[in-house]
């Protein structure tokens, strides 16, 4: 063989991806994926309904087939503590190569008192793994955790903000929020004092969740403007908090694209699917080699404004020219 052909044959070896060098050899993958799964498949419209495809899909663009040499062991973040703690042990036990904890902050915990070792791949929407120890620092994570950190908190002040900006005659603003969203709701409430709203939270407790008889609680406080914040907890219930805002027609400003589609108001934050898809990245380059405590944990760098004319007419309202002009989306 001649040199120049060897030479090539060499590059063209080192170029195959390393998933399907994997795969020619027999290897199956195994991940542990915590998740707000209910009983049978997530419906379209909810965070994994959207996610979770587009985090299957780019694994597979990546060479990791479930079914063939990928197997995912689907858990719910949706239930008891102790019981995620017991699903995040059995995961371990079963080797897992990967966890992915996309959510609550719970997935994260359960999965760090499983195992030290273990590479865990969070979507941290709900909460700040800065300032809860989690990782040393978003750029050098320093332990086996790491993944996408959607700044939630920040989030909610901007939402404050946009919600000011659109309404500024309006002062009295009234927050939901449980115990899964409290680090978003003092974001909400550091921006609502800056900008001297009056902000009422009103806590959601005992899930699942009576959402008629909270709106009646929240017209008792006459709001002039609603923020609903993030919660996994909330996900069961995003149609009936949407239909409840529009009853009530109060101006309200959600996280998720999904909640004005099916009428609320408006809507910013983060890009699902392109955030399922960052995090097969991440578990991609974990099973390729990498490791937790080099890869840097991402934020988005993509946000959208979504907002509902046909509500803002169904409700008496004329958004301005500013927030229309700013919008990635009107639905009409």
């Amino acid at each position: 063989m001649r040199r120049r052909e060897f030479i090539t044959l060499l590059g063209g070896a080192a170029a195959w991806p390393l998933a399907a060098r994997a795969q020619q050899a027999g290897r199956i993958y195994r991940i542990g994926f915590f998740g707000g799964f209910s009983v049978g498949a997530p419906g379209p419209e909810t965070v994994m309904g959207l996610g979770y495809p587009a985090f299957r899909d780019e694994l597979r663009k990546r060479g990791f087939i479930d079914g063939r040499n990928l197997v995912i062991e689907l858990r719910s973040t949706r239930q008891e503590a102790s019981r995620l703690y017991a699903d995040a042990a059995e995961l371990v036990r079963s080797n897992v190569d990967v966890i992915v904890a996309a959510g609550p902050e719970v997935a994260v915990k359960a999965a760090l008192a499983a195992s030290r070792t273990v590479p865990i791949v969070m979507w941290a929407n709900n909460f700040d793994p800065l300032l809860h120890g989690y990782v040393q620092t978003l750029a050098r994570p320093g332990g086996n955790v790491t993944g996408l950190f959607t700044r939630q908190p920040e989030l909610a002040a901007k939402q404050v903000e946009i919600l000011k900006e659109t309404f500024p005659d309006r002062t009295r603003l009234t927050a939901l929020w449980d115990a899964l969203s409290a680090d978003q709701l003092a974001g909400a409430e550091r921006a609502a004092k800056s900008l001297q709203l009056s902000l009422r939270p009103l806590k959601l407790e005992n899930p699942p969740y009576d959402i008629a008889a909270t709106y009646r609680r929240l017209a008792e406080g006459d709001p002039q403007m609603l923020l609903v914040l993030s919660s996994p907890l909330f996900g069961p219930h995003n149609k009936e908090i949407a239909e409840e805002t529009l009853r009530s027609r109060l101006p309200a400003m959600f996280i998720f694209k999904y909640y004005v589609e099916d009428g609320g108001l408006m809507s910013y934050g983060i890009d699902i699917k392109s955030d399922f898809r960052r995090l097969a990245e991440y578990v991609a380059k974990i099973l390729n080699g990498s490791t937790p405590a080099e890869l840097p944990v991402e934020q988005p760098t993509r946000f959208e404004l979504v907002v509902n004319l046909k509500t803002a007419k169904a409700i008496g309202l004329e958004l301005p020219t500013s927030i229309l002009l700013r919008a990635d989306e009107v639905i009409e």
